[in-house]
């Protein structure tokens, strides 16, 4: 899916909302970033979150995610999603990875093997 970031001049960071779900774009100069909008961790807004040495610092329980990988400093299994951007034309867009919706059994079985 498709999520149009609109024009990224003058800001550093700025969220995005589209079809119900929230994303974070940072600018960091010389690249935009887009993850979701909330810590994987806790839920937290990542909006106020810390940009520092490579990371952005989530502000409710300091989880650092690397913004090259999304892997998570604090917790390795927490990463943080990025989501790719791309150009077409001059439009800004990230490439956003929709998981299939999973039924009630799926959900089960997963959550019985731990990995909900």
């Amino acid at each position: 899916m498709r999520v149009p970031l609109g024009d990224p001049a003058g800001r550093e960071r700025w969220t995005v909302t589209h079809e119900d779900r929230s994303y974070l774009v940072l600018d960091l100069g010389d690249r935009l970033v887009v993850t979701d909008a909330l810590c994987p961790h806790k839920q937290n807004p990542l909006a106020a979150g810390l940009v520092r040495d490579g990371c952005l610092v989530c502000p409710g329980h300091w989880y650092a995610f690397d913004l090259a990988t999304g892997a998570c400093r604090n917790a390795a299994e927490t990463p943080l999603p990025l989501h790719p951007v791309v150009a077409e034309g001059e439009m800004l867009y990230a490439e956003v990875k929709v998981e299939p919706e999973l039924s009630w059994s799926e959900r089960l079985r997963a959550y019985a093997r731990g990995s909900s």
